[in-house]
């Protein structure tokens, strides 16, 4: 029988974000999704390189990559609706553990074991940094948007600034402290040809 599994996965780029928002340019889950993957894996290497942790970047980076996955099936639920009331959050919930499910067993049995724990999530020491890399990418969507000329982003950043303070993670602040600043720059002078 053939699998869905990688066929279902290339369907995130479908998956359009920030549904109930005006975007300069739209971001798919795909975009996301890697995006979160390579801040998970720096959150990481700068959680180990400044703050004694013993995590692996790899691993954070592949979890991270999965994060959203589900989306696939639920489809991208606006984080208003989705944190509206206990009820729907639950339910959402519900929702996004029979999705992962449905994608887990759209793989040959004999890879289950292996990619199970990426679709469904790491609820151990990696879950705060791939939390943390979700907002920063978001944060980040809001930063260019903002640096675009769209104002429609404002609020959600101050929102995503708001979170991310509230998190207390000092990997979070190492990340903005090294690399926000790149984001607000042109090609020109990101490559050094200015």
């Amino acid at each position: 029988m053939t699998s869905r599994f990688y066929a279902l996965l290339a369907r995130m780029k479908y998956i359009d974000r920030w549904g109930l928002m005006h975007s300069a340019r739209r971001e798919n889950l795909s975009e996301h999704c890697l995006q979160t993957a390579f801040i998970a894996q720096a959150l990481v290497v700068i959680h180990n390189r400044r703050f004694g942790g013993d995590l692996d970047p790899e691993h954070a980076a592949v979890l991270a990559m999965f994060h959203d996955a589900t989306e696939i099936i639920t489809g991208d639920m606006p984080t208003p609706v989705k944190y509206f009331n206990p009820e729907l959050r639950a339910a959402y919930r519900t929702a996004e553990r029979a999705a992962a499910d449905r994608l887990v067993e759209s793989l040959p049995g004999d890879m289950r074991e292996d990619l199970a724990p990426y679709i469904r999530g790491d609820d151990g020491a990696y879950a705060p940094f791939i939390k943390a890399a979700d907002k920063l990418s978001a944060l980040l969507k809001c930063v260019e948007e903002e640096g675009m000329g769209n104002t429609e982003f404002r609020d959600a950043r101050a929102s995503l600034e708001s979170v991310l303070r509230e998190m207390h993670m000092p990997e979070v602040d190492a990340f903005l402290a090294d690399f926000l600043g790149g984001y607000g720059e042109t090609l020109d002078a990101l490559t050094g040809r200015r």
